[in-house]
């Protein structure tokens, strides 16, 4: 079976954003970027890989989202 979602991390993300690594690690993730949606943890470990197509839908949507994010003991950040 063939994904048609393109996994990047966030280097690559960076390249594609006017973002830097950086800014994209330390200010965009679990604020506008929500784990679950625009990225996931394979496998449950630490590195992170971005679904560009999902970030990509979503930057255009002027919606501001209102739900409470809430970070969890094993890593993971609930949003509700």
């Amino acid at each position: 079976m063939q994904s048609s979602l393109t996994y990047l991390t966030a280097e690559e993300l960076a390249l594609r954003l006017p973002y830097t690594e950086r800014t994209i690690r330390d200010r965009l993730k679990d604020s506008v970027l929500l784990e679950g949606t625009h990225y996931f943890r394979p496998f449950g470990g630490r590195k992170i890989l971005f679904i560009w197509e999902h970030i990509e839908r979503d930057m255009m949507n002027p919606r501001v989202d209102d739900r409470v994010s809430i970070p969890m003991a094993s890593g993971g950040v609930f949003h509700g």
